[in-house]
């Protein structure tokens, strides 16, 4: 049941029989982040929605931290962990740029980069494989079980054996974005972490994005279940605290700044990344609703039940999504930190935070696109019907 699309239709029952204007959508965001945070679903949030040249919301909500006294979110500097998200605005982002600068070939052996990667069917594995989940690896290993340095980990990955025959079935792999990441590493001859700091970040001026947060960071860092300033998830921090399917901080503000950039072609206050065929090629449906590292909408979920299937995000496990609807000339950044208890007591109800997304992501819509209005006000209603189905 979606709290706040509940007290949308309310609101927007008041209205009409008042005969009041429809009520803002961006104005019930608040509704729904602060629901959400009372119910205990996170503690903190920072929600920045806008189009190439506007910003229609930003905010912060709640705190770093559970713990009392605990700063405030800013949605310009607070540093999240990505987790997952570090798989599009990080490794995709960096294969851009070396496919935007004929570097790198899709349907080329990985083998091509990674002489070493072909036992076991593997020289049979294409990079289009691995962006788009079909290179036959497994899902995970527990790398961090198995490895003592970041060297070990890499020979981990490396070693893998594939689990079915390339292109067969749909898999999502982390090792697979690992695998990416060492491809960047082969052919700029650069670790990952700097080359997207030399050739994106920095150039952007995301001042704010980075693998490996400073002590100095620490302060403005949203706390997960992981140390303060360590990546949450296990098998990046075993890999250095640089890996291809995790690692990387970043606030709201920053990732706005990316989301601009893809919705004008490439482009951002004068600077060009990458082209804007490039971006269409790797943000176009494969197979399935999967793009070349990025996914698409499939109506639902944290994309919400509007945007159609040229909209194109991720999500992440410690509670981060984006999502870019170019039809619309919108983005959608949500980043909260639901993991934020410890590994062994992890806190936050996810279902919370599942609702919260696509909600917000439904009334962003409804600010750009008006014949949703009518929709999200239906669905409202239904909502309303079950309010407090799940407590909160």
């Amino acid at each position: 049941m979606h709290v706040i699309l509940a007290a949308l239709y309310a609101a927007l029952v008041q209205q009409a029989g008042s005969g009041a204007a429809a009520q803002d959508p961006m104005a019930t965001v608040d509704r729904v982040a602060i629901r959400g945070l009372q119910a205990g679903g996170y503690p903190g949030m920072a929600v920045l929605i806008g189009r190439r040249d506007t910003t229609l919301l930003e905010r912060g909500y709640g705190h770093l931290d559970w713990l009392p006294g605990s700063a405030p979110v800013d949605p310009a500097r607070t540093m999240y962990d990505l987790a997952s998200l570090t798989k599009v605005v990080g490794t995709t982002t960096a294969l851009m740029l070396l496919y935007d600068h004929h570097r790198l070939d899709l349907d080329a052996p990985v083998s091509r980069y990674l002489p070493q990667w072909r036992a076991g069917g593997k020289s049979r594995v294409t990079i289009r494989d691995l962006l788009t989940h079909r290179s036959g690896l497994p899902a995970g290993r527990e790398l961090w079980r198995i490895a003592r340095t970041p060297a070990a980990a890499r020979r981990a990955v490396l070693a893998t054996t594939l689990a079915y025959p390339p292109g067969e079935r749909y898999v999502y792999s982390d090792l697979g974005a690992d695998i990416l990441g060492f491809v960047v590493e082969a052919i700029t001859r650069q670790r990952l972490d700097d080359y997207l700091a030399q050739h994106v970040y920095r150039r952007l001026g995301m001042r704010n994005t980075r693998f490996r947060p400073t002590r100095a960071d620490d302060r403005r860092v949203a706390r997960t279940e992981a140390p303060l300033g360590r990546v949450h998830d296990r098998n990046a921090a075993t890999l250095g605290g640089v890996a291809g399917h995790a690692g990387l901080f970043a606030s709201a503000g920053d990732l706005a700044i990316l989301a601009r950039m893809m919705l004008d072609g490439g482009v951002y206050r004068g600077v060009r990344i990458v082209s804007d065929t490039t971006i269409e090629r790797f943000t176009a449906r494969e197979r399935g609703t999967r793009a070349l590292g990025w996914d698409t909408c499939a109506g639902g979920a944290s994309c919400g039940q509007y945007m159609d299937t040229t909209a194109y995000g991720h999500t992440g496990y410690t509670g981060t999504s984006i999502w870019i609807d170019p039809d619309h000339d919108l983005f959608v950044i949500v980043l909260a930190n639901w993991a934020s208890g410890t590994y062994e007591h992890p806190t936050g109800p996810g279902a919370i935070l599942a609702d919260v997304r696509a909600d917000i992501a439904d009334l962003a819509e409804a600010t750009v696109a008006e014949t949703h209005a009518d929709s999200v006000a239906r669905r409202a209603a239904l909502a309303l019907r079950s309010d407090g189905e799940r407590g909160w």
